[in-house]
């Protein structure tokens, strides 16, 4: 007849499945959604070397176990990533680029409606717990310096209302270089997504670095 197990061992034996399951929920890859318009969705530019795609590739080479999901949508405005908020960003994802507004400043559509829905979204994802890196636009100067004093200032109080980090303009490095962007001056090519994913990725590292060990 075997010996009988001693408690620490019967416990250990009985804390055996719980700490595999412990251990499969720690080694999943951190998901990180990258929720914004044609400028993170690649408009232009072959698979593979849109933002998401180039932001992965960093995040890997430096040993990171990050997938980095493209929820860009070309053209969406912030009413039209509100209305899509809920169903793609995956609940279950740790965190959240939210880039969105730029298609507002090119429509001239009021400030004030990019503001309300930059708030919900950043709201509803930070009410799931989703850490949240608020990456900001800046108006075009033609549209008069009253609308560029509403525009400008909403991402850092957006951010800084919910606790979020914040990137102050998505294209800053790119914007006005006509060597980093596309022919219609506005998107940035493949060389453009590159300086921005090297600009970006220090604030990329604190948010996840916000995360739960």
């Amino acid at each position: 007849m075997p010996p009988r197990p001693t408690r620490r061992l019967a416990l250990a034996l009985a804390l055996a499945p719980l700490a595999r399951v412990s251990a499969r929920a720690a080694g999943r890859r951190v998901r990180l959604v990258a929720f914004g318009d044609s400028l993170t969705a690649g408009y232009g530019l072959p698979h593979g070397e849109g933002f998401a795609a180039r932001l992965e590739e960093a995040l890997t080479a430096e040993g990171r176990d990050v997938e980095v999901i493209d929820a860009g949508v070309s053209g969406d405005t912030t009413d039209m990533g509100l209305a899509r908020f809920d169903w793609s960003v995956p609940a279950d994802a740790e965190a959240v680029i939210v880039e969105l507004g730029a298609n507002d400043a090119l429509r001239g559509l009021p400030p004030g409606e990019a503001r309300k829905n930059l708030d919900e979204i950043v709201g509803r994802a930070s009410a799931r717990g989703q850490k949240v890196l608020v990456a900001g636009m800046m108006a075009p100067r033609n549209l008069g310096e009253a609308y560029v004093a509403a525009f400008d200032p909403i991402f850092a109080e957006i951010a800084a209302k919910h606790g979020a980090l914040l990137y102050p303009f998505f294209l800053d490095g790119v914007a006005f270089h006509p060597e980093l962007t596309l022919p219609d001056g506005l998107h940035p090519n493949a060389e453009g997504v590159k300086v921005i994913v090297r600009s970006i990725l220090p604030k990329v590292r604190e948010l996840l670095a916000r995360l739960p060990a």
